[in-house]
């Protein structure tokens, strides 16, 4: 009689630790990948916040006297063709990477999901019309169709954030739609429309917020290669325009000086790097935490 209260204490301890082992919090922090890929994020996105404070010049400051100055402690990254502060100029181009990438993610998955909910949900006509213009998107490379919206429209960072967006509408109306499919066939559903509830408070009530997980790992990979197809865009003249500092652009300015001044190309080069296998870690990390077969283990 008297460790029946002991018993139940240790009953209820085990439910809590087994409720903390599959909290997604718990999860996410157990995924080093995750974590990783977290880690550098907020690292890069503090650089963009307070590039003022960390950059030690003006990002088009110039200094002819000082022209391809190698790294030293003056200049961390050397200086390029202009006598302008290298390091200074990448930490000014993570906010236009950033940008570009939220932003075009941003069109990516209102675009795309309101093409793939009216697609799955709605059905028929709809969907058949919906998939075939997809389709035909989907044909085209997205690079490719990202470099053709960006001739069309013209240089700059807005026509750039654009066209990277439209680019990648396919690839989110189609996992969005796979993922409405699978919900709406689920009883919950049924009963939402057995119980009066209209499209709208069905979709936006009970068939999103079941279809989040997908939306976020493709998200974070998306903006991984948002980043990549705006720097390839600005590297071919496309995107952002100089002197504003983005990392493409700086690519293509110091490739002619790539035998006697690799730092101008190396360093913004690393800087995509990082960035884009951060968020392939980050994406990669959140599929192992949100996939439900996780949650069985």
């Amino acid at each position: 009689m008297e460790r029946a209260p002991y018993i139940n204490n240790q009953t209820h301890l085990i439910e809590k630790k087994s409720k903390q082992k599959n909290s997604l919090f718990f999860r996410f922090r157990q995924n080093k990948t995750a974590v990783i890929g977290l880690f550098i994020l907020v690292i890069l996105v503090i650089m963009a916040l307070f590039a003022e404070q960390i950059a030690p010049y003006s990002y088009e400051k110039q200094n002819l006297q000082n022209l391809f100055a190698t790294p030293s402690a003056k200049h961390l990254f050397g200086t390029d063709n202009f006598g302008r502060d290298v390091f200074s100029r990448v930490v000014y181009g993570s906010r236009i990477s950033l940008v570009i990438g939220f932003i075009s993610v941003g069109i990516g998955c209102l675009v795309g999901g309101i093409l793939g909910v009216v697609s799955a949900y709605y059905g028929g006509i709809a969907d058949h019309v919906i998939m075939r213009i997809l389709d035909i998107a989907q044909s085209i490379p997205s690079l490719l169709l990202a470099v053709s919206l960006s001739a069309t429209l013209g240089p700059g960072l807005k026509n750039a954030m654009i066209a990277v967006g439209i680019s990648s509408i396919p690839t989110y109306a189609r996992i969005i739609r796979g993922s409405v499919l699978n919900v709406k066939g689920e009883d919950f559903i049924d009963a939402a429309i057995v119980g009066g509830a209209g499209s709208g408070r069905i979709i936006f009530k009970h068939i999103l917020p079941n279809t989040m997980a997908p939306i976020i790992i493709q998200a974070s990979a998306g903006m991984a290669g948002a980043i990549l197809t705006a720097a390839s865009l600005s590297f071919i003249g496309l995107g952002v325009q100089p002197p504003t500092a983005e990392w493409g652009s700086m690519i293509a300015t110091g490739r002619a000086y790539l035998r006697n001044a690799w730092w101008i190309v190396t360093f913004p080069g690393a800087a995509i790097m990082i960035t884009v296998s951060a968020l392939n870690l980050l994406g990669d990390g959140l599929r192992d935490v949100l996939d439900p077969k996780s949650k069985k283990g």
